[in-house]
């Protein structure tokens, strides 16, 4: 009884606990994974896998995309893209990657092919980065092997753009400019002891030990005068392996492991690099979501710097993430689904109110991290929000849930789950007003075991 007094009181409290500390997964709203991140006019987009709830298997039927200004608020953008994008194409929503290329977004996948009954590779095109998108030729791009999953692509300086896939072997092609060609033929890397650790796999001599072994999920792309080639490795459970070269299509040399196998709740992983704001950032999957596992993985991010020499660190992975670079302005209109970490809480889409987040219970919450409240703080706290039934409460708290409350706002019956009504109530004055940078905390609260509302969308007012 006396140790769950002590950690009641670090929650309720306002101390700091390990779980609201927690940055990692970014996204706790569903699934996430194989992170694919893109940075484009200002902002960072990354690109993710779904595991679906409670599944056995790589049961995967859609792409998601999430996007950020500040390293730990995730705006969740939903499901631009999913199998039935894709006409030829029957299951398996795996492993994919967005890159830009003239205002297009060409988004590179693979799924299972009707045509061919094996794996394949398609492309998705779209004039946003986060959508809508649309199959860019009808058909696959490459079919016929189930060697054919992961795609990655990177857009050289001179232009040229090459694409890498592949388990276990590795293949590569050059695309045209068109981004939905591929120029000339489909090549297989010779993999060796030297290039990846080990050779090609119909050349490995069973009971051999070796450097390493690549098996899935490459990233592929160039820092300065250097390329990457980085990817899962090891077999099963997969460590994160990488080599190197001076150029986009070799010769290659194995460099070592930078995620080596640790506790993430997950038997695979897959990871992506990218530089945002001065920083470098590795993203990969977890399974450490509740209910996660190797079936139900989570995107993570650390930050790193590169060695003198362009090679990597050791990288780990943590629970508490990544330091912020920005601040939050509350007295814009702030989307529901932006927040650094929830729990309990889920988001839905409509096509009127776009995403919303739903599945709202008693003792669920939302932080939203870094929000510049300025040097007064606000008058007023507008929500939207709907309720099919008898509504609750959300209050709002700052640094910690039960550290200062800002405000509470009292949540009625609205006529239905998506018929919104915009709320406002006063906040805090005068001596009590809180003032400068905090994490917000929206608790909700109201009937036990029943879902009690909606909440699309909240502006602070000066």
């Amino acid at each position: 009884m006396m140790m769950r007094n002590k950690i009641l009181f670090s929650v309720l409290g306002g101390l700091i606990s390990p779980i609201l500390m927690a940055q990692n997964p970014i996204v706790q709203t569903c699934y996430t994974t194989d992170p694919a991140p893109m940075v484009y006019d200002g902002r960072l987009y990354v690109y993710t896998g779904h595991d679906e709830d409670k599944a056995d298997f790589f049961w995967m039927q859609e792409w998601r995309v999430y996007s950020t200004d500040d390293m730990v608020n995730w705006t969740d953008h939903g499901s631009p893209l999913a199998i039935e994008s894709f006409e030829w194409a029957d299951d398996r929503a795996w492993a994919a990657q967005c890159v830009e290329r003239q205002g297009k977004f060409y988004w590179y996948v693979c799924l299972h092919s009707k045509f061919t009954g094996a794996m394949a590779i398609g492309v998705a095109v779209g004039d946003s980065p986060v959508g809508p998108f649309r199959d860019a030729i009808g058909k696959p791009l490459c079919d016929g092997s189930w060697d054919y999953i992961d795609p990655t692509v990177y857009i050289d300086d001179d232009g040229r753009a090459f694409l890498y896939w592949g388990n276990p072997n590795i293949y590569y092609a050059e695309l045209n400019e068109d981004m939905i060609s591929i120029k000339g033929e489909v090549k297989k890397l010779e993999q060796t002891v030297n290039s990846f650790g080990a050779p090609n796999p119909e050349k490995r001599v069973k009971g051999e030990k070796y450097k390493d072994i690549y098996t899935e999920g490459p990233w592929f792309y160039k820092r300065k005068d250097n390329y990457y080639l980085l990817y899962a490795a090891g077999g099963v459970p997969e460590h994160i392996a990488y080599s190197m070269s001076k150029s986009p299509v070799g010769p290659w040399k194995y460099m070592g492991e930078i995620m080596p196998l640790q506790d993430t709740g997950s038997f695979t992983n897959h990871c992506g690099v990218i530089d945002y704001k001065g920083n470098s950032y590795f993203f990969y999957h977890t399974g450490k979501l509740p209910g996660g596992g190797g079936f139900g993985r989570s995107v993570a991010v650390e930050q790193f710097e590169y060695n003198a020499d362009g090679t990597f660190p050791v990288i780990n992975a943590t629970q508490e993430g990544v330091k912020p670079v920005g601040s939050l302005n509350p007295y814009q209109r702030v989307e529901a689904e932006t927040m650094a970490f929830s729990e309990g809480v889920k988001t839905e889409p409509n096509d009127r109110t776009g995403i919303y987040v739903s599945d709202i219970h008693n003792g669920d919450y939302i932080k939203v991290r870094e929000v510049d409240l300025g040097k007064k703080g606000a008058s007023k706290l507008e929500v939207s929000v709907a309720s099919a039934l008898r509504g609750g409460i959300v209050e709002v708290y700052a640094d910690s849930i039960g550290g200062t409350l800002i405000t509470e706002i009292q949540v009625p019956h609205t006529g239905g789950w998506e018929a919104w009504k915009t709320l406002e109530t006063a906040v805090k004055q005068g001596e009590q007003a809180v003032s400068g940078t905090h994490d917000l905390y929206f608790c909700f609260k109201g009937r036990k075991g029943c879902k009690l509302f909606n909440f699309d969308w909240w502006k602070l007012v000066e």
